[in-house]
């Protein structure tokens, strides 16, 4: 296969250019393991890509990307986020997964001038350059606020961005996106403004269809992505044709004597108050069959009754639980039901 056929002549890898895909994968092996098995993959005959979801809300599965497809997706983040060749690119999410090949895969098909550097929490600590686009987790976001300003555009994902951090962003220069999306969808298929004129709901990249089915869930249409309707466990609103609000996951709701909450909004108003990692959730209760319950990771402490100001008496937790630390996929995100299972 020729490189030619794959890769934008512009593209770089941790500064170098390349003639053909062997002097790119003798490269990339020096580089990582995981980022000289993926290009393999990527260079091979077939004509899709295996990759492993997170397991954040389920058991982690394996599926099949088309490749075709993940370049698709690959040139609607350039023309939404107008990031076209020899953009300088930071990649420091795992390559094992999803958002980390994605980034790849930009870089291939967009021409970007792309650095790989080991996953951390971390991600700018000894880097001085400066970038035009990069993409990372909540935890690497809020280790990363002082050096900020070296990344021009940052889409967050992998996690909900605190109102503490959304605060903080707004001191910086960067201007910052939250994204949705799934492995599914290959990666995002809506981003959020963060800061410098934030917006209240997410907007869909192009050539993307949104409608909900009958318990309020996002129903996705994306056929540059996806062959098969994407039907998921988000409730939202949808506010215009390309314009959707995201209240929370239904696998989620807590059904606490006959009221319906979304723990995911509960939380969006706690976390004004509580800086340490928590969450919120419903465990089992004879008299309302589910007591909804807060979780924070941290030693115990006293809680002031002021925290729970702004939440309406059926959204006040009946029971506060203090876990030293919460279990977590490798890609950082909390394992409800496994952490509710240490107390």
């Amino acid at each position: 296969m020729s490189l030619k056929n794959w890769v934008h002549k512009e593209f770089q890898l941790n500064g170098r250019s390349f003639s053909d895909e062997k002097e790119l994968l003798e490269f990339s092996a020096s580089i990582s393991n995981a980022l000289h098995t993926f290009l393999s993959d990527w260079f091979s005959e077939k004509p899709f890509v295996s990759v492993t979801t997170s397991g954040s809300t389920g058991k982690p599965k394996n599926i099949e990307l088309q490749k075709e497809f993940m370049k698709n997706s690959a040139q609607a983040t350039g023309a939404l986020f107008q990031i076209g060749e020899k953009t300088k690119a930071l990649c420091c999410l795992p390559i094992d997964f999803i958002a980390g090949k994605m980034m790849l895969v930009r870089a291939m098909t967009l021409g970007w001038h792309i650095d790989v550097v080991a996953p951390s929490s971390s991600p700018l600590e000894g880097i001085h350059k400066k970038y035009d686009f990069s993409a990372m987790v909540p935890l690497q976001v809020r280790n990363s606020l002082e050096k900020l300003d070296q990344v021009r555009k940052l889409i967050v994902g992998g996690g909900v961005v605190s109102f503490e951090l959304q605060q903080q962003l707004q001191q910086v220069s960067t201007q910052v996106y939250a994204t949705y999306g799934m492995t599914e969808t290959i990666t995002h298929i809506a981003v959020k403004k963060l800061n410098h004129g934030a917006w209240n709901h997410y907007q869909t990249l192009p050539n993307i269809a949104i409608s909900t089915d009958d318990r309020n869930c996002l129903v996705i249409d994306a056929p540059k992505v996806s062959k098969e309707r994407v039907v998921t466990n988000d409730v939202v609103k949808i506010i215009s044709s390309n314009e959707f609000e995201w209240k929370g996951r239904y696998d989620n709701v807590i059904n606490s004597g006959g009221i319906k909450l979304h723990p995911e909004e509960i939380e969006r108003k706690l976390s004004e108050f509580i800086e340490n990692q928590f969450f919120v959730a419903g465990i089992a209760d004879e008299e309302l069959g589910e007591k909804l319950v807060l979780v924070i990771e941290s030693e115990a402490y006293s809680i002031s009754e002021n925290i729970f100001s702004n939440l309406s008496k059926y959204e006040r937790p009946k029971q506060i639980y203090f876990v030293k630390e919460f279990v977590e996929t490798e890609t950082k995100k909390i394992q409800r039901n496994k952490t509710l299972d240490l107390i």
